[in-house]
């Protein structure tokens, strides 16, 4: 092991995060029925929204608002406070994966690096979507901070070069071994609704949340996670991008799959993909297209990974972008 991959996870160890995870697990048990918890989570948006400008004085100012709603159900600590609450609340239905069993579990430490020393997070579903909470505080406090570079710079694709450098550095593929295009799509997300808060037709065909009127805010309509929430935010179907070190073991790994594959393909499909593809095309998303399990897995048992017609990249050649 290098000396920068140990003072990495030394640094780990001595700082663990606060009851949170870093990576999630869209796979295991991807087969169990779940209730939808859009409408739950609708309600805890719509009401940070609706008590934060209900409590705002003196003149417009679009930023308070923001860091409002942000000190409501985000924060500045390692889980959010929306992440928080759909991880224990009883209303929430998740996969059952514990977090110390999952597709990084088992591997050598210095390959998984951090997802080996705390586990993963949960996974709920929201728009018919498996998610893992993480995404929540992606969209919330990620999204935050694309926001206010975005109004800084005027410019969205500069805005999200930074969000990319993030997913590349210290909190992302350097710490984990993986760069996740699912954190990337949920931090843009973010970033949209805290444009589509003031704008009309952020979200296209509707208007803006809320709405300044003579001295006061008001609001317009209620928040839909529906809105944000697509199948790129599923890490089985927009599957992450794993360094040279993790990559042979995580292939391997998700061959284990291809049995809930056989029973279930459609659970492991790309709906609209070429609209996805363009809505996030100033992301720098990676093309792991090679590890989906449609692609992956044999079609038949005995057919052997070759009949898939995979001929994959592997984690040395440089990733293609969507």
């Amino acid at each position: 092991m290098s000396r920068k991959l140990s003072l990495l996870l030394l640094f780990f160890i001595c700082v663990p995060p606060n009851g949170g995870a870093y990576e999630t697990d869209q796979f295991n048990n991807r087969l169990q029925p779940i209730g939808d918890s859009t409408s739950i989570l609708n309600r805890q948006v719509t009401l940070a929204i609706a008590d934060t400008i209900t409590s705002l004085n003196g003149p417009r100012d679009d930023m308070k608002v923001v860091n409002g709603i942000y000190y409501k159900i985000g924060g500045k600590h390692w889980v959010d406070k929306l992440e928080r609450y759909a991880m224990n609340s009883d209303e929430v239905e998740r996969l059952d994966t514990p977090p110390h069993d999952s597709i990084y579990s088992g591997h050598p430490l210095w390959a998984t690096r951090v997802a080996g020393l705390f586990g993963v997070g949960p996974t709920l579903k929201i728009n018919g979507v498996l998610v893992g909470t993480d995404k929540l505080g992606h969209f919330l406090s990620q999204g935050r901070k694309f926001y206010r570079r975005w109004v800084r710079m005027g410019d969205e694709a500069k805005a999200a070069e930074q969000s990319a450098y993030t997913e590349r550095a210290l909190f992302g593929q350097m710490a984990t071994g993986s760069y996740s295009n699912a954190d990337l799509v949920a931090n843009y997300e973010g970033y949209l609704f805290y444009r589509s808060l003031f704008e009309d037709d952020v979200i296209a065909g509707k208007p803006a949340i809320i709405a300044w009127q003579d001295d006061h805010w008001i609001m317009q309509r209620p928040f839909d996670w529906a809105d944000h929430v697509n199948d790129y935010w599923d890490e089985a179907l927009n599957i992450n991008h794993f360094d040279a070190m993790l990559y042979n073991h995580m292939k391997s790994r998700l061959l284990t799959f291809c049995d809930d594959y056989r029973t279930a393909p459609e659970l492991f499909e790309v709906h609209d993909e070429e609209t996805l593809k363009n809505r996030y095309r100033n992301l720098q998303l990676r093309d792991t297209s090679e590890l989906r399990l449609d692609r992956l897995c044999p079609q038949e048992a005995g057919d052997g990974i070759a009949a898939s017609g995979l001929a994959p990249s592997g984690p040395e050649e440089s990733p293609s972008q969507f």
